[in-house]
């Protein structure tokens, strides 16, 4: 495999996954956050009026909402949109770094062997982040 393959093939095919998954990562966060938080704001409402007209509705509304906080809540945990985003996106981050310094020749790239350091770097990355993903499954499993 030739630099331009590998580039193409591999490090810009990776930037474009984890960048993708960050960004699908962060707008579950940003949602389920958001709900959270209209859901919180509404129980504190419901809970308030219902006080003075002690509707049964609105009490089965309040409870309803306070069982979505717990689901949320428990998703939130569970699915860890937050670390999956912020890892996701450091890692796009730091394969896109290497890419550029590789591009202009600047240090560690600039020496006869650039194109295997860039090698090692990013499958380094790669496979950390894989290493990480391995371990968070792991857990999941054991819980």
């Amino acid at each position: 495999m030739d630099q331009t393959e590998y580039i193409e093939d591999r490090l810009d095919d990776q930037i474009n996954w984890y960048s993708r998954k960050s960004s699908i990562n962060k707008s579950w966060y940003v949602r389920m956050q958001l709900s959270l938080l209209v859901l919180a704001a509404l129980i504190t409402l419901t809970g308030g009026v219902n006080s003075f007209l002690n509707e049964n509705w609105l009490s089965m509304a309040t409870a309803i909402m306070g069982a979505l906080v717990a689901i949320l809540t428990g998703a939130l945990k569970i699915y860890k949109y937050q670390e999956n985003w912020t890892e996701y996106r450091t890692t796009v981050e730091s394969l896109k770094h290497e890419k550029y310094l590789f591009m202009t020749k600047c240090e560690p790239y600039h020496g006869t062997n650039a194109f295997k350091v860039l090698v090692q770097r990013v499958e380094g990355l790669i496979s950390h982040e894989n290493s990480n993903w391995t371990s968070y499954m792991s857990e999941k499993v054991n819980q």
